[in-house]
């Protein structure tokens, strides 16, 4: 493996994320001493977005559905019944579950949706609405009965895209606010704004510390920080292609990774010139060069195993496979958010409307979780019944005597007390003894 090009070192990437750690950290200290008016401020400082209530009433969502044509309504219409479609499948394969495990004893669990959510749409720099698809109609899947949603001002007004999204996704309460102090209001809660039992939804790198430190106090979905992809090209591609990808994804922040993984040497110098290329006119090239001059690389392999163990140790978010068999990558690969396999796919479609979910794991936390779905908003909580004083009593005798090797003589008792008034046995009170 050899780097063609590399972006900012590592020791510069986590200056910058300290940075942001600190900030985050006073910001919601802010939220949870003064509530509302702190909100108020921190909207007003970052999104110049002033007022006293940052809930939408229905006249303003009407008003913005109105400024939509029949034609975006009806393709976000669409997006979302494609979205409705993967989740609804999704959540059809979790079942509750109840089985008699011996002869009296039945175990069983149940999947019940968190009580309140708190959805996330990013809209700063540009209308996302489709972050309203995926994480508000993914909960009305999973049968969450209270959702929220923060989405902050476009040009100095709530976005019409963003708000007609969140509206017809089925959201129940929408609110214009964005940033660190959205997530922090909907976690902590304040005198406007009730908290919720969980966040989701992607966000910059302040939204994904913020719901890093919440973590606790609420549930999350994931990190789901800035955007990153990966390119995994052979000679069966060209350049081109390669350099849209790219850039394509680059564009959404100028701290979004974007790497191209090959084992053509030709390929990689090939797109390294491309890239050039377009970002002489493409319209968001001030962002995505930017990005790709700081968080950009190219890495040449000698083989596709090779690509495979490179692949998983980046974990990106977004993996687009174009090789010779990318049915190879989806064998071998373990850590990603989602694979785009093959020329024909790319990660735009499932970022606005193929069906899938685009709220994706970052910043390596695909070594350990997916992203969201139908399952992350429900707890599965299980239970316990014995049907019989025999199932009781054997099942007692076992607990007993397993809790005194750890020395837990209460826990012991509690197994004993109903060896004897179900067995009629003449079981000693437990003493205390040292674990074994």
């Amino acid at each position: 493996m050899k780097y063609v090009k590399q972006g900012r070192s590592t020791e510069a990437k986590a200056q910058d994320a300290a940075k942001v750690r600190a900030t985050v950290e006073a910001i919601l200290a802010d939220i949870t001493a003064r509530g509302d008016a702190a909100v108020r401020e921190l909207s007003a400082k970052f999104d110049g977005w002033d007022r006293s209530d940052y809930r939408l009433t229905d006249a303003e969502i009407r008003d913005c559905l109105s400024q939509l044509s029949t034609q975006d309504l009806d393709d976000i219409r669409f997006a979302q019944a494609q979205v409705r479609n993967f989740a609804e499948r999704q959540r059809e394969c979790l079942r509750d579950l109840e089985v008699e495990t011996l002869p009296g004893i039945v175990l069983g669990h149940r999947n019940i949706p968190v009580s309140s959510v708190g959805c996330y749409v990013p809209g700063g720099k540009y209308p996302m609405l489709a972050s309203a698809h995926m994480s508000v109609i993914t909960a009305k899947v999973a049968g969450v009965p209270h959702i929220a949603t923060c989405a902050p001002p476009y040009e100095g007004k709530p976005a019409p895209a963003i708000v007609a999204a969140q509206h017809l996704a089925g959201a129940d309460v929408i609110y214009c606010l964005g940033g660190v102090q959205a997530v922090g209001a909907m976690a902590l809660g304040t005198e406007n704004i009730p908290a919720v039992d969980m966040l989701v939804g992607p966000g910059n790198a302040f939204v994904a510390e913020a719901k890093r430190q919440l973590f606790g106090r609420v549930g999350i979905d994931l990190f789901a920080g800035p955007t990153e992809t990966l390119v995994i090209a052979d000679e069966t591609v060209d350049a081109e292609i390669c350099a849209t990808d790219l850039l394509g994804q680059a564009e959404h922040g100028p701290t979004s990774p974007a790497i191209l993984l090959t084992t053509s040497n030709a390929l990689a110098q090939a797109t390294l010139r491309e890239v050039e290329r377009l970002l002489g006119i493409l319209p968001t090239a001030p962002i995505a060069r930017k990005a790709w001059e700081d968080f950009g690389a190219v890495i040449v392999c000698d083989d596709d195993a090779e690509m495979v163990q490179v692949a998983d140790g980046i974990a990106s978010e977004h993996v687009q496979v174009m090789t010779r068999d990318p049915d190879y990558f989806l064998a071998n690969m373990r850590n990603y958010g989602a694979l785009f396999l093959g020329p024909r796919t790319n990660v735009s479609y499932g970022d606005k409307v193929i069906g899938t979910n685009h709220t994706l794991p970052t910043m390596t936390a695909a070594r350990y979780t997916g992203g969201l779905w139908v399952g992350k908003f429900l707890k599965t909580v299980t239970y316990q019944r014995v049907l019989t004083d025999e199932a009781s009593v054997m099942i007692g005798e076992r607990c007993s005597r397993l809790c005194m090797l750890e020395g837990f003589a209460g826990h012991a008792e509690q197994a004993n007390i109903r060896v004897r008034r179900y067995g009629g046995r003449n079981v000693p009170y437990a003493t205390a003894v040292e674990p074994r």
